[in-house]
């Protein structure tokens, strides 16, 4: 059937709209997606080898390549990679100056901005680094280690529970060595059973405090991880300046990383 007059006039307009508003999208440029941040890039990390001193004397800083880590390149700018002969090493400012103990109960890496002396760290009046610092020790829990992995467990792992209640019962250490329940002042945030990510505020006692690092007007982070068949614990301990402070949970996240990965080895 022809449509009438009316009809007719109706489509033509109709198809006259379609094709002038298909010519103006297709005039206009097209709008792009937001760029997706790169999925798995890595940076470079510069390595900064560290002296040591323990149960075979004195070591010499080891030295290494540069460290990938995935983190943003801003980021990756402030910061270097230390690490000793021995034990674990960590993510700290640029520039900075570092030192390690060690020994068959584990090790502790130190990184200050000002330069270390081994010998206070030997020493039994020294009271600690009472400004900025980073620490990470490795507490073996097969050996005389057992005793500082012991006191964390009874601070804030109470799946290990049975573990620190062993090491009580041998009586070489008193049980009042070992209290059970958190710090009253600590920030826990807990990753899983064995991880457990934490604050000590400023001018307070707490697990930021177990460490070298002296309490001051400025809070410590870090976290606490238990790993292997010996029930090892990794801790780490950072003050770091307000401007830098940012940084702090990209350390922390690379200590993590770490240990997950010597896990899975």
């Amino acid at each position: 059937m022809i449509p009438d007059m009316k009809t007719r006039y109706v489509l033509l307009a109709s198809l006259a709209c379609c094709v002038g508003l298909l010519e103006v999208q297709t005039a206009l440029p097209q709008a792009k997606p937001p760029e997706k941040p790169a999925q798995g890039a890595t940076a470079q990390i510069p390595f900064v080898g560290c002296a040591s001193d323990g149960q075979l004397g004195p070591l010499k800083a080891p030295a290494g390549e540069s460290k990938a880590v995935a983190i943003p390149a801003g980021v990756a700018a402030r910061l270097a990679y230390y690490k000793a002969e021995y034990g674990a090493g960590v993510l700290a400012p640029r520039g900075w100056h570092c030192f390690s103990t060690y020994g068959s109960n584990g090790s502790n890496l130190f990184v200050t901005p000002d330069p270390i002396d081994p010998k206070a760290l030997f020493s039994d009046s020294w009271k600690g680094f009472s400004g900025q610092g980073i620490e990470v020790s490795v507490s073996s829990g097969g050996t005389s280690g057992r005793f500082e992995v012991a006191k964390i467990i009874a601070r804030v792992f109470p799946e290990y529970k049975a573990f620190a209640e062993n090491v009580i019962a041998e009586g070489i250490e008193p049980a009042s060595s070992f209290p059970f329940g958190p710090y009253p002042e600590d920030k826990l945030t807990y990753r899983s059973k064995s991880i457990v990510e934490y604050e000590t505020p400023a001018n307070t006692e707490g697990l930021g405090t177990v460490s070298r690092l002296q309490a001051n007007a400025s809070p410590i982070e870090g976290v606490a991880i238990l790993s292997g068949a010996d029930t090892d614990l990794t801790l780490l301990s950072a003050r770091l300046s307000e401007k830098d402070r940012d940084l702090i949970q990209t350390i922390v996240r690379q200590v993590e990383k770490e240990s997950a990965d010597s896990k899975a080895q």
